[in-house]
């Protein structure tokens, strides 16, 4: 039974006794087989008890014919059911694929439990399409697109089917009530939480179908020295940007706020951290290589090159910081220039003194945060991607001034303030995602849906932005928000794993989800049922 058929059993049992009821009224009803004069052609007989052929005529047939009609109707019953239910569901991506849906039995859980194991559920399941996006990119760099077709498919479906499940957890979160009960145990928020189960199992179930394939595409074991060349090139270029990467931080201490680096402020000591992990692997696997252990070296290349996919996402993200900062500062000049002008114009608009507190707090508050930014520009150190972000979110709600202004000037100025806003929205929106992207391992569902929230709201508005400014400019918003939630729970993850570990510092290995499981085993291609497939060599 899946999660979305709670009462499908019942329905079955009554529908099996129908069945019974309808044969045996069929048998009952059937005529008394006749005999038949000899000679007589087309009739079915078989051997009587004393040996004379008995006739089978027309009437026996019913019996078999009402098998087939009440068979049939109850296919084509459970059929426009089940469609009929599809079809009328009210949680998110109603019309996405459905095949294959065949999640574990939920049925008897306490809402609690189930909360707690759904809530573990989305984060492996999360971890297994990182790992696998990972690989796929190193397999797709080395036999082309054409050749990993399936794959791509499988983490497409995948990925599908894990944003459906974060959208639900983001519905039940978001309708948790003030008074301290619990949505999950409804039956809107029970059914819910046995989807996202539903969810996350179909989407593991989808690579684990791959994971044979993958390997045979990949085949590690025969290709170890081959392999074992391309990570230690890798290994070379991502640690020869730790220098210039280093220099870059550096700049950004010295120039802006400490906010303004705050994202990126460890990345360059935790890539130094995957790349010593990924050194002792690459040393290891050159000594199996050179002993023929070729099923051993391939543990080692598949953990080292993982540790310095990592480490590349790590320097990745500060290069990327510092052209966020810089583009921040440019475009702030003419926001509080925009934001001066809409202030201009809402003060003069008619009837603006009559528009009540409103209004006149709007621009109160407007006019306070570009004075406060004007200040920090001429005192420094300050955060350019802060200010534009508070520049923009003090301007917006001018746009819902009184009418009055400029013909088409509201449109207009909301495409201005979502370019600023895109731009803030997609800075925190990828430090949130390197940040758990490279510390998994520790990282829990909460922040990881505040994430895919955040990063669907940041689509949203870019599908907005051509025809709907002012819908798209509060997506962009939105995605921020979410983002800076999702980073501030990450760290309070991290920070509590840490604390359970007694004080033992984890290592970038465990933190990044390079290693799992007790055996230490690195993190392949495919679902829970597979990623774990290569055993340990630790």
């Amino acid at each position: 039974m899946t999660p979305h058929e709670p009462s499908a059993r019942p329905h079955t049992a009554v529908l099996a006794a129908l069945a019974a009821v309808l044969c045996t009224v069929c048998l009952l009803v059937s005529p008394v087989p006749a005999a038949r004069a000899a000679g007589q052609a087309g009739a079915l007989e078989a051997p009587g008890q004393d040996g004379r052929k008995v006739d089978m005529g027309n009437g026996a047939l019913l019996v078999p014919l009402a098998l087939v009609v009440v068979v049939g109707g109850l296919a084509i019953y459970a059929y426009t059911r089940r469609r009929r239910r599809a079809e009328t569901r009210t949680t998110p991506a109603a019309g996405a694929q459905q095949q294959g849906w065949s999640g574990p039995v939920t049925e008897g859980v306490p809402s609690a439990r189930l909360t707690a194991e759904a809530g573990k559920l989305l984060a492996r399941t999360d971890d297994a399409l990182l790992t696998s996006a990972e690989e796929l990119g190193i397999a797709t760099a080395r036999f082309g697109e054409e050749a990993v077709q399936p794959f791509t498919a499988a983490l497409a479906y995948a990925r599908s089917e894990l944003a459906t499940a974060f959208r639900l957890r983001q519905r039940l979160d978001d309708a948790s009530p003030l008074d301290g009960s619990r949505p999950e145990e409804e039956g809107a928020g029970r059914q819910m939480l046995e989807e996202i189960v539903a969810r996350c199992t179909e989407a593991g179930r989808r690579l684990d179908e791959e994971s044979d394939g993958f390997d045979r595409l990949r085949d590690l074991e025969r290709t170890a020295p081959q392999e074992l060349a391309a990570a230690e090139t890798a290994f070379r270029v991502a640690a020869g940007r730790t220098g210039a990467a280093e220099s870059t931080l550096a700049v950004l201490r010295e120039r802006y706020a400490p906010s303004a680096s705050a994202a990126v402020s460890g990345n360059v000591e935790q890539a130094k951290d995957r790349l010593l992990f990924a050194t002792d692997g690459l040393n290891r696997a050159r000594q199996a290589a050179d002993a023929g252990e070729n099923s051993l070296a391939a543990v080692h290349v598949r953990a080292a090159e993982s540790a310095v996919g990592q480490a590349a996402v790590l320097l990745d993200a500060v290069d990327r910081r510092a052209r966020e900062v810089a583009e921040a500062e440019v475009r702030l000049t003419g926001a509080l220039t925009g934001t001066e002008a809409d202030l201009a114009e809402a003060r003069g608009l008619p009837g603006a003194t009559a528009a009540g507190a409103g209004l006149q707090g709007r621009i109160a508050h407007a006019e306070t945060v570009t004075a406060g930014v004007r200040q920090e520009q001429r005192t420094g150190p300050y955060d350019p991607v802060d200010a534009l972000r508070r520049v923009g979110e003090a301007d917006a709600p001018l746009d819902r001034a009184p009418a009055g202004g400029a013909p088409g000037a509201g449109p207009r100025r909301a495409a201005e303030l979502l370019e600023a806003a895109t731009l803030t929205a997609r800075s925190t929106t990828g430090a949130a995602a390197d940040y758990i992207t490279t510390h998994r391992g520790a990282v829990g569902s909460r922040a990881r849906t505040r994430l895919a929230e955040a990063q669907r709201h940041l689509e949203r508005s870019g599908a907005l932005a051509g025809s709907e400014a002012r819908r798209a400019l509060a997506a962009a918003q939105q995605a921020d928000s979410l983002a800076g939630q999702a980073q501030y729970l990450a760290e309070q993850d991290v920070r509590g794993y840490g604390k359970q570990r007694a004080g033992e510092p984890a290592s970038g290995a465990v933190l990044g989800g390079i290693l799992i499981g007790a055996g230490g085993a690195p993190a392949r291609f495919g679902g829970g049922a597979t990623r774990g497939r290569m055993g340990g060599a630790r």
